[in-house]
């Protein structure tokens, strides 16, 4: 990986883990999914037959490639949140006309470096600076060497990741980082009835319930804890009230299980039996009142594309500034 230079941002200490086990109730933040084997996991989730947001968005990426690529314009700075395998965003770039740079930025370190290599492969003429860093957090970009515009691309509707107030704080910081004359493109998954959405998170081969298990080895290995995962069980369901899909860790006996590297030294958490970890809200959007969450944080509708079954949408947003 000769030239490809990695900008790391420090990692906070797990406080954020031990605030969630030992809350009521007790919850995990969804970050924490993406060790090396999370990432790994969730790229084979996405190839489920349940599993349609990947798919559909793919698809409305493909359909609409040459109006994106309209939109987002020539000669444009792309930084993507949570760039994963980087599978859509080849079809994005291959869609761009003369992009300048690209800026990846992900909590899973490994996967981030080899996909970032393979684009820099992909497209030569490309500059991709890979950013090591919790997006969830107020971010200092690699300096902009002449890009254009700066276009952010969200996809995945990892916004429904979001509760709503962390949704309106992290979209005030998108178009900051986008800046005047910059754009948002974003992929969000849409309400619909209820089988569908629940049958993408409870797979029939058991690999999200595999990925949701995985969390704990991950923290783990941050907070030198005792979590066995056979002792849990995969919990996902859509909440219709509130308009999201819910991932749960139901512990199946009683249990005691103890943090030991953390800054306050041992600690120890116990769960009942049948007691839930949250470990991930999903929230699905009606078109507009997706549309309201943006624009609410500075940014002007332009385009919206949906597949033909109005499952999935993909938006493009310009920063409402000058």
């Amino acid at each position: 990986m000769t030239g490809l230079r990695l900008q790391t941002v420090p990692a906070a200490a797990p406080g954020d883990i031990i605030a969630g086990l030992t809350g009521t109730p007790k919850t995990i933040p969804c970050k924490y999914f993406y060790d090396h084997a999370g990432a790994e996991l969730f790229e084979r989730i996405c190839t489920l037959d349940e599993y349609y947001p990947t798919r559909t968005e793919t698809h409305i990426l493909a359909r609409h490639g040459r109006d994106i690529g309209t939109w987002a314009g020539n000669g444009a700075r792309v930084v993507e949140f949570g760039s994963g395998s980087g599978q859509k965003t080849r079809l994005l770039l291959r869609h761009l006309s003369e992009p300048h740079e690209y800026v990846p930025i992900d909590i899973c370190a490994p996967q981030l470096l080899i996909n970032a290599q393979s684009l820099r492969e992909s497209f030569p003429g490309l500059a991709v600076k890979p950013v090591h860093a919790d997006y969830m957090k107020r971010l200092q970009l690699p300096a902009n060497t002449g890009a254009r515009r700066t276009a952010v691309f969200f996809p995945g509707s990892t916004i429904g990741n979001f509760e709503p107030l962390e949704a309106t704080a992290f979209l005030h910081r998108a178009a900051d980082l986008a800046g005047a004359g910059g754009g948002l493109l974003i992929g969000v998954d849409l309400k619909k009835a209820k089988p569908i959405v629940e049958r993408a998170y409870n797979d029939s081969a058991g690999v999200t319930a595999a990925f949701n298990r995985n969390v704990l080895l991950h923290v783990n290995a941050l907070c030198g804890s005792d979590f066995d995962p056979s002792r849990f069980e995969h919990v996902a369901f859509y909440n219709s009230d509130a308009g999201r899909v819910e991932m749960h860790l139901r512990s199946v006996t009683s249990q005691t299980v103890t943090l030991r590297a953390v800054p306050e030294g041992p600690l120890a958490i116990h769960l009942d039996r049948g007691e839930l970890i949250g470990t991930e809200h999903s929230y699905k959007y009606h078109i507009a009142e997706f549309r309201d969450l943006v624009t609410a944080a500075g940014f002007v509708s332009r385009h919206t594309w949906v597949d033909d079954r109005r499952w999935f949408s993909v938006h493009a947003f310009d920063v409402n500034r000058h």
